[in-house]
């Protein structure tokens, strides 16, 4: 009958602390691209230059209603999320 008196050798403390930082990071990883992927499904909000084009694109618009737009977007004192430039 063998007996184990409860030490290790130097490698096996090698092998059980890098079986823990692979796993904790295998669980890092699983839990970030849990949420990438979340974050991907979600609509995301449109530039207003892209929205105008593609009106523009489509004929819902004019290019004279198109450029009118596209002046009012590009110039001084837009907001921009909530606050005014200038």
């Amino acid at each position: 009958m063998m007996y184990w008196d409860g030490s290790w050798s130097w490698w096996a403390w090698l092998l059980m602390s890098f079986s823990m930082v692979a796993f904790w990071g295998l669980v890092i990883w699983a839990v970030v691209a849990l949420f990438r992927r979340f974050d991907r499904d979600r609509p995301q909000a449109s530039d207003p230059e892209a929205i105008l084009a593609e009106r523009f694109a489509a004929g819902q618009i004019d290019e004279e209603e198109y450029r009118r737009r596209l002046e009012v977007l590009r110039g001084p004192g837009r907001t921009v999320a909530g606050t005014r430039r200038g």
